[in-house]
């Protein structure tokens, strides 16, 4: 058999010029742009435009090098497709001019004026590095790029840990690192993280779950810090404008165009050290807003599509930012499975938390389906087959679908019931032991058919009060934020122990730390995925602010100097995390039909009425016994153990009223109790007890 050069193919030659450059009915998929032999295929989706032009620029240019207008025979379909020759890939930006009418009544905004990027754009310039201004005036400030399928990956390949043995890291790649006292070499980036790898080891957690990191832009918020006037950022994130692209400002070689690589090194490492990658996607808006947010991509291709529209053609406001995606069009699911395709494929990541997933679940109107076709599809993908699936289960308008969320076997969830019942608990209100069992083996009146690990179990998330700030502040701080304290949630069932914020008060503070410790226990000892909030272990702080998304500063970002005065908070918690991963009783993935009993003060008498505020479990799982107890109560009690297994004695492991290093024992070293067969239990504070022969 001869070989045949591509470059010598037939089809590689142009069949028509424009604008001097040769060129020739392109490939309407796959959509963006696409290295083929001799040149570039563009291609992208437009079903109502009536005419659609490819725009080149030269790298750092401020006006294009040329436009290129798509022919009628270039068109299939509502796809616009054409292959140019005689490109260079690597010095190339580009977006798309498409015109049409201007209806907004029946769902077009069309605007040939704008350079628009393009919606499956593997890289965007014009946020190469975090903070600099963007020159918002340029023809199209957001410029797609190529990305080079080079990376050399090695041996890496999905980790696959099952899900009842996660414990999940969420944190925000930036606020992680930025804090001079992270003291590594590339603060607040992909680069800075990955120095940070051996503290995650350390600490045993085994996923992080990273805040937005798909392309957006900080300077996207109108608002001003009302004490010093200075600009406030959109520090989240929650706002893509490149749903293919890597946050180009979290990589140290943003400016030189290799965030893609810096960003699959984190990945690759993260890897090799156990530790998973799930991704915060947000598919429920975009940075284009309501009618009077800027056209940068969808609203000038295709804004009936992409956007809800109510009958007079204004934006649907599901999402609480001004428009909502409409996700369950055919166009716009494809475009999601699209986009989680290549993130799984290109950069190897093992899952997505959903933000506001309900939204998800809503028909072009608005109205909730029974069988959304976008959750089915993303459950059954093949390419998707081992990812992690997490749904936020609810969004801005009201709807709430924590424990009904269309799972279709695959969908695990934030369980806010979990945090609003533990936060609950510990406070002290009355009312919630009840609650709080069922809590403690994974929700079965949530999840029933579905297992433990359908509840990702959290008490502290990026969206509220750290741990810390849970159990020092009554009220919610956002006074920074420059909307009046009005922003952020009312709801924290939060107790300040005692005084509003920093306090010398000694009792107040152990009080607190003895709070912050039964937090993580309860979280820890619970079956279900254990999510921890990135400084939760250091006992970070955000001085009373719940709602930090604008907070590019100290207020946000991870003070590592903690480490030294709350050490003894994170070898707790490092002790915890092992305790956890060494007892499969506390991991299990169904929910328990036996082996688990329930007592009170007394062995085998849990006391269910409004007022008790103490609860005891103990779990039996083949040779396996623990105990444990908590007590929101403000009295101490004397417990009534239940017996343990013939030829064993209960062991204590942790007791978080007492003192640093005898709160939480290191294995094989758990003390012998005085008195067998019972044990005093003080104020607020919670007891782990283990049989041991």
């Amino acid at each position: 058999m001869t070989s045949v050069d591509n470059r010598a193919r037939i089809d590689a030659y142009p069949t028509h010029r424009i604008a001097g450059y040769g060129v020739r009915a392109g490939n309407p998929l796959p959509y963006g742009a696409t290295l083929v032999p001799g040149g570039i295929n563009f291609s992208v989706y437009s079903d109502r435009a009536t005419r659609m032009w490819l725009v080149l620029f030269e790298p750092g240019s401020r006006d294009p090098l040329v436009e290129l207008e798509f022919l009628p025979s270039f068109r299939i379909g509502s796809v616009h497709a054409m292959t140019v020759f005689g490109l260079d890939a690597e010095s190339l930006e580009y977006g798309f001019r498409a015109d049409g009418p201007f209806d907004p009544e029946h769902g077009d905004r069309f605007d040939a004026s704008k350079v628009l990027t393009d919606p499956y754009a593997r890289m965007i310039s014009g946020r190469d590095e975090w903070g600099s201004l963007p020159d918002r005036e340029r023809p199209c400030p957001y410029r797609s790029r190529m990305v080079f399928d080079d990376f050399d990956w090695g041996d890496d390949a999905p980790l696959r840990i099952p899900a009842e043995d996660l414990v999940v890291y969420e944190l925000h790649v930036r606020g992680f690192t930025r804090h001079p006292s992270s003291q590594v070499s590339a603060p607040g980036t992909y680069a800075g993280l990955r120095e940070k790898i051996p503290y995650l080891k350390e600490l045993g957690v085994n996923c992080v779950e990273l805040m937005p990191v798909f392309e957006f832009d900080e300077h996207d918020n109108p608002r001003t810090d009302p004490a010093t006037g200075r600009p406030l950022l959109d520090y989240w994130g929650y706002n893509t404008i490149g749903f293919f692209s890597p946050k180009a400002g979290y990589a140290a070689t943003g400016r030189f165009g290799m965030q893609a690589d810096e960003f699959k090194t984190l990945v690759k490492e993260l890897h090799a050290a156990g530790i998973e990658v799930i991704l915060d996607v947000v598919f429920n808006h975009t940075a284009e807003g309501n009618e009077q947010g800027p056209t940068i991509s969808f609203r000038g291709l295709d804004n009936a599509t992409y956007y809800m529209l109510t009958p007079a053609g204004d934006y649907y406001n599901f999402s609480g930012t001004g428009n909502t995606v409409n996700c369950n069009h055919p166009v716009v699911r494809d475009f999601v499975l699209g986009c989680l395709r290549h993130w799984v494929s290109q950069y190897h990541i093992d899952g997505f938390r959903f933000d506001l997933a309900a939204i998800l679940d809503r028909a072009p109107d608005g109205t909730p389906l029974a069988n959304p076709p976008l959750l089915e599809q993303l459950a059954h993908d093949p390419v998707l087959r081992h990812c992690k699936l997490i749904a936020e289960a609810w969004d801005a308008a009201g709807l709430y679908e924590v424990g009904t969320f269309p799972a279709y076997g695959r969908w695990a969830e934030w369980n806010g019931k979990y945090r609003d019942t533990v936060r609950r608990f510990l406070k002290g209100d009355a009312g919630t032991v009840g609650e709080l069992a069922t809590r403690l083996v994974g929700s079965p009146d949530l999840y029933t058919g579905r297992g433990t690990t359908a509840s990702v179990n959290f008490i502290t998330a990026h969206d509220g009060f750290t741990l810390h700030d849970l159990v020092s502040y009554h009220d919610k701080h956002n006074e920074a934020n420059g909307e009046g304290n009005a922003d952020g949630a009312n709801d924290n069932n939060s107790w300040n122990c005692g005084a509003e914020g920093p306090t010398d008060d000694p009792e107040v503070l152990r009080t607190r730390m003895r709070q912050m410790r039964n937090a993580l226990v309860i979280l820890l000892t619970s079956q279900g995925v254990p999510m921890l909030l990135a400084g939760d272990e250091m006992a970070r702080t955000q001085h009373g602010n719940n709602n930090t998304y604008c907070q590019d500063n100290e207020l946000s970002w991870l003070d590592w100097s903690l480490r030294d005065t709350y050490g003894d908070l994170t070898r707790f918690v490092r002790r915890l995390i092992a305790f956890r991963q060494a007892h499969p009783a506390l991991r299990g993935a169904d929910h328990p039909t036996d082996g688990v009993s329930w007592h009170g003060a007394r062995a085998w008498e849990p006391d269910w009425s409004p007022e008790s505020r103490l609860l005891a479990l103990m779990r039996s799982v083949g040779d396996e016994q623990i105990y444990m107890a908590m007590n929101a109560h403000w009295e101490s009690h004397d417990l009534e153990l239940p017996r343990p297994e013939p030829g064993t004695t209960w062991r204590l492991v942790a007791d978080t009223a007492a003192l640093p290093p005898y709160d939480f024992r290191e294995p094989g070293d758990e003390a012998p109790l005085t008195v067998p067969d019972s044990y005093r239990i003080a104020p607020r504070s919670t007891v782990i007890l283990l049989a041991r022969p």
